[in-house]
This record gives C-alpha cells, structure tokens and sequence, in this order.
C-alpha cells in the first residue's frame, strides 16, 4: 500500500469511529427521551382519569339536584294552592 492509500484508510477508520460513537450517544437520548415521554404519558392519563371522574360527580349532583329542585317546586305549588 502507498502512503496515499494508508492515510486515506486511517482517515476513513477514525471518521466512522467517530460516527459510531455519535450513533451510540443519539440512541442514548431517544431512549432517555422515550421513558420520559412515557412518564408524561401515564400522568397525562392520571389526569384524564380524575377529570372523567370529577365529571361524573357533577354530573351526578346536577342529577340529584334537578330532582330536588323539582320537588321543592311542587312543594310550592302545593303550598301556594293551599293559601288561595
């Protein structure tokens, strides 16, 4: 092998070292920033779960106090009836 062709291998061999190592690096962080995306994820879901929660709670209060308010009002018809 010439001095020409030597030089150019070791150049190619350290490039592609190199790139190799920025591979690794960058598979790293995706993986670092996959579990973290999983975190956000899983807490985004707490919270869909507590709002779909606190949903139904008010919705069921809203149901009870619509039949309350219905029998308060017929409560007063009754009473306004009887003072005529």
């Amino acid at each position: 092998m010439t001095t020409a062709e030597q030089i150019l291998v070791a150049t190619l061999a350290t490039v592609l070292a190199m790139l190799l190592i920025l591979a690794i690096v960058a598979v790293v962080q995706v993986i670092k920033l996959i579990k973290v995306l999983r975190v956000i994820a899983e807490k985004a879901e707490e919270l869909v779960d507590s709002a779909e929660s606190a949903a139904d709670m008010v919705k069921n209060a809203a149901g009870r106090l619509s039949v309350l308010r219905f029998a308060q009002s017929v409560l007063d018809m009754a009473t306004k009836h009887k003072s005529k």
